[in-house]
């Protein structure tokens, strides 16, 4: 590797310093660092197509809107954590010149990371969207119940009534779905998974799907007969407006992100580092 886009969360690093620092590190050993802001992401793609590796200066949110914006290229991302309990974010900021040597010498695994596709049909709208980590529907205007209504495959489900519901990969079953006590997933598998959010039973959780399974969310009337109004949300990072007779389909994409792993640590070792740090 020897050209980097460098991607900063102007909040965690409003002066910039730290990519500055990163930037010299990056010259230093021979490199070269082009700075891009994350909505400016996939223009800067296409300017700079033989670009290596992104570094993404940050946390895991800031990692998760790089991967949305460079979906369409082979480009791969690695995290540099400037937040606090990082999961994706896997480099620690006393730790950059090491790193950056490491990628310079070709010393890295590259892994390719599942992606979620999300089909959007309200009304006669229809859009495509993509999530690294999940995709959640959630309630959104007044303190209300949410009924949603799962089909698998074309065959119903269940009717859950609760706070939303998530759909997530392997990669974000340490995200929302862990908040909200689904379970721990190798991020390497290749699964969905179907966690309810805050639901309003003592029986319901969490369902793990295949990956060639097509998870459909329907928004059917709520209580009363009322019209429902909710938000699907991917990422994080992008929220489109759903209402009673709308629905999503959820399925694996058909394209994947790669993160550049340094570490030569297990899941396993990792993941009880940073439940220690907790």
């Amino acid at each position: 590797m020897k050209r980097f886009f460098l991607i900063t969360n102007e909040v965690k690093d409003p002066q910039g310093t730290f990519t500055k620092k990163i930037a010299d590190v990056i010259k230093k050993h021979g490199g070269e660092a082009i700075c891009v802001a994350n909505d400016r992401l996939a223009l800067a793609v296409g300017r700079e197509a033989d670009v290596d590796c992104a570094l993404v200066l940050g946390g895991d949110g800031t990692l998760l809107r790089a991967a949305r914006n460079i979906t369409d290229s082979k480009i791969p991302l690695l995290g540099i954590n400037l937040g606090t309990l990082g999961y994706l974010a896997e480099v620690e900021s006393a730790c950059v010149e090491e790193a950056v040597e490491k990628l310079l010498a070709d010393e890295y695994v590259r892994e390719e990371r599942m992606m979620l596709n999300g089909r959007i049909i309200a009304g006669e709208m229809e859009e495509r969207q993509y999530a690294l980590n999940d995709i959640v529907i959630s309630r959104c205007g007044t303190l209300q119940i949410l009924n949603v209504r799962i089909y698998v495959n074309d065959r119903f489900l269940n009717d859950y009534c609760a706070d939303g519901v998530i759909v997530a990969t392997p990669t974000g079953s340490t995200g929302y779905n862990l908040s909200a006590g689904g379970p721990i997933v190798e991020p390497s598998a290749s699964l969905l998974l179907l966690t309810p959010i805050c639901p309003h039973t003592l029986n319901t959780r969490s369902i793990v799907f295949a990956p060639e399974d097509v998870i459909t969310v329907e928004i059917p009337p709520g209580k009363d007969g009322h019209e429902q109004m909710v938000e699907a949300n991917f990422d994080g990072s992008y929220k489109a407006a759903l209402r009673t007779g709308d629905r999503i389909l959820i399925r694996r994409a058909d394209r994947t992100t790669g993160i550049v792993r340094l570490n030569t640590e297990s899941f396993l070792s990792v993941l009880h580092k940073k439940m220690s740090e907790v």
